[in-house]
């Protein structure tokens, strides 16, 4: 799941990017690798994440790979839904490793829908279409191009790099490949820190770079049952009590809640950032919310953009609503499903007592749908991990505002971090205002964003992985 920089269409814009010249060898190989990625389905309806495992697999032995550094797994109930890790040793015993996390799988794609096909890797009018050109295939195809790249150049990096690629983040009830890792060989992964998806960065509808951002943790999603019952009865002979009617009343009181305002560190300097960057009203209100989070009028100001609304607190909201079992019948049992994002920190247990305090009905139950996640806590701001980052950005985006950010929505770091380890969603692959169709139709990405995300990126990790 790809976090989208939204914000980014307040900050101002640099000057148009020219026709993109890769700075990183090997472009012919790494689009290869790419195509292949694409072109093999790993959708959880028709496809199969191991098949591509497999072929990954082949490509790192070629390159030079033992087979002491590969380790394909799965599990027999989910036989398609496989994964890979590859190790490329560092130079230094000293230096703790560094991970590389991405998703194999992709959301699926009925080719009737989409105007080409999903699962053929197609360049037109510069970009590249297909389902999972961008989420998360783009990233994945980097992190094992570089790998590859590293290992034929014969020149070890300090830290040992880890390649984990999983299966399963798409999917809520699938097999969750970072879950199991997590769970079960913690040792193929454990490292002092990890690249993710999740960060990146914006263009605006003029094509100009609008700002670069690292996502430094995010929410915690968690889903309530919130449930009323009654004794029901015939349809003609209403009742003064009624559970649709009790649901009903739960569900507003839930979805016209406000949580309170909350920063932490990551979302502190984020919002820092867009106080500098905007004009009146918006700018002096981020400034008076920051100074006192219980400003209600720059809260309110603030708080019209959807997206900084819910990067300011905790948001529950009714999904889904069943009720009833039949027409001439009242119902004796309604219940709706309620989404929550929970601000880093915060307890599922402390939201389902403000549910209960704002429905104040004992015929209405609130509990906590499985799965409950680890709560979520952000990784540190270490100035050895962020500031490299900003450094090679201001290189290969000069000019673009950097920001940090917090996720409003979920990546595979909810499985990793709980194990000790800081994920980052690193900055590079750019992504356009309309969403490039991730999850949706005609998913595509520049062609441009690409290359210049491979070049950033391969420059990152190599920083990162020789610290001295």
């Amino acid at each position: 799941m790809r976090a989208l920089f939204l914000a980014a269409t307040l900050l101002t814009a640099t000057a148009a990017s020219a026709q993109y010249a890769s700075k990183q060898p090997g472009e012919p190989a790494f689009r290869a690798l790419y195509k292949e990625m694409v072109e093999t389905d790993t959708s959880v309806t028709t496809g199969s994440c191991t098949a591509l495992a497999d072929k990954l697999a082949v490509r790192f032995k070629a390159a030079g790979f033992s087979d002491a550094d590969i380790t394909q797994f799965s599990v027999p109930e989910f036989p398609k839904e496989g994964g890979i890790v590859v190790h490329l040793k560092g130079s230094d015993p000293k230096a703790k490793p560094m991970l590389l996390l991405g998703h194999l799988d992709v959301v699926a794609a009925k080719p009737e829908d989409w105007t080409r096909s999903p699962f053929k890797l197609i360049e037109e009018n510069g970009y590249f279409y297909g389902r999972g050109t961008f989420d998360d295939k783009a990233q994945a195809a980097i992190w094992a191009d570089l790998l590859i790249r590293i290992k034929q150049a014969g020149k070890a990096p300090q830290r040992t790099l880890k390649l984990a690629l999983t299966c399963g983040e798409e999917t809520t009830y699938a097999f969750n490949g970072a879950d199991w890792l997590a769970r079960n060989r913690p040792d193929l992964i454990s490292a002092e820190f990890g690249l993710n998806e999740g960060g990146g960065g914006r263009y605006g509808d003029d094509g100009k770079v609008q700002g670069l951002a690292v996502q430094v943790g995010e929410k915690t999603v968690q889903n309530f049952w919130v449930e009323a019952t009654n004794p029901g009865g015939h349809s003609s002979v209403p009742r003064p009590d009624n559970a649709i009617t009790d649901l009903a009343r739960a569900v507003v009181a839930i979805n016209t809640y406000d949580f309170p305002v909350q920063f932490n560190d990551t979302t502190r300097a984020y919002f820092t950032g867009l106080s500098k960057a905007l004009p009146a009203p918006i700018g002096p209100a981020i400034t008076r919310l920051l100074a006192n989070p219980q400003d209600a009028e720059a809260n309110a100001i603030i708080s019209q953009d959807p997206t900084n609304h819910s990067v300011l607190r905790t948001t529950c909201v009714a999904t889904l609503l069943e009720a009833g079992h039949a027409e001439n019948a009242l119902a004796q049992r309604a219940r709706a499903n309620v989404n929550c994002r929970m601000f880093p920190g915060t307890d599922p247990n402390a939201v389902k007592a403000v549910f209960e305090r704002l429905i104040a009905n004992p015929k209405v139950t609130v509990t906590l749908k499985p799965p409950v996640r680890s709560v979520a806590a952000s990784p540190p701001m270490t100035p050895s991990i962020i500031g490299p980052m900003q450094t090679i950005a201001a290189r290969h985006f000069p000019g673009a505002p950097f920001l940090p950010m917090m996720s409003t929505g979920a990546t595979d770091a909810i499985y990793i971090m709980p194990i000790g380890i800081p994920i980052y969603g690193a900055p590079g692959t750019l992504i356009d205002p309309d969403g490039n169709g991730i999850h949706g139709l005609n998913e595509r990405i520049k062609v441009e964003s690409l290359m210049k995300g491979r070049d950033y990126l391969s420059d990152l990790v190599v920083a990162l992985a020789n610290p001295k």
